[in-house]
């Protein structure tokens, strides 16, 4: 069965709407361990549609945590076409477009992607960085690896745990300008885990974010 899930920011684009809780760490602030970001290549362009088709199990395994395992044949089990390897890859997609809304203050692109819970963590913490008249200059170099690290199904509902780590160059400007945290030139290591939840067999194809926190 083929199964597609669309991660829709813009109706040609790749899609997601995030859910529900987001933790008050939404700065992706800076931190040590610079790396090089000439080192890094660019991530590649989100695909517009993601198709949930059945691939190797050696390629998909390598994907999965140990822990996750029971949880995803849990979710293949309510709904066979679902295909992890093709979810990580909507995933990324996702990942990329909410930090860079974010980071440019962009609440109506935000809108549409998430529900009140996080768009309210999000408007709150854009809007502390206007009031200190601050803006952010974030590039996100590379996604180093994603993986799923723990699903879990509770009647329909399924829940699929991330972990990403990425390298992202940041900068924050003062209302003059003047660079007061990060470089361009350096990329810093994050580790994240996000959540995404979705309702198995639902006629809504979309994944949600349930939650985000460090890993």
């Amino acid at each position: 069965m083929l199964y597609v899930v669309v991660f829709a920011m813009i109706a040609a684009f790749v899609a997601l709407r995030l859910y529900a809780v987001l933790g008050k760490r939404t700065g992706h602030e800076q931190q040590p361990m610079p790396r090089a970001a000439e080192d890094r290549g660019p991530l590649p362009a989100a695909p517009r549609t993601i198709d949930m088709v059945a691939e190797p199990r050696e390629r998909t395994d390598r994907l999965i945590e140990p822990r996750a395992e029971s949880g995803i044949r849990a979710v293949i089990a309510g709904e066979p076409g679902f295909d992890a390897a093709q979810f990580l890859e909507g995933a990324k997609g996702a990942y990329r477009m909410v930090l860079e809304a974010f980071w440019r203050g962009d609440e109506a692109a935000l809108a549409p992607l998430v529900q009140p819970d996080v768009r309210a963590a999000f408007a709150e913490a854009i809007a502390d960085r206007t009031a200190a008249g601050e803006t952010l200059e974030n590039r996100l170099v590379s996604i180093e690896r994603a993986v799923i690290s723990d699903a879990q199904v509770e009647g329909r509902q399924a829940r699929v745990t991330v972990r990403f780590d990425a390298d992202i160059a940041a900068v924050t400007r003062n209302a003059e300008g003047q660079v007061i945290a990060g470089s361009l030139t350096d990329a810093v290591e994050t580790h994240e885990v996000w959540t995404f939840t979705r309702t198995l067999k639902s006629a809504d194809p979309n994944w949600t974010l349930a939650d985000t926190d460090e890993a």
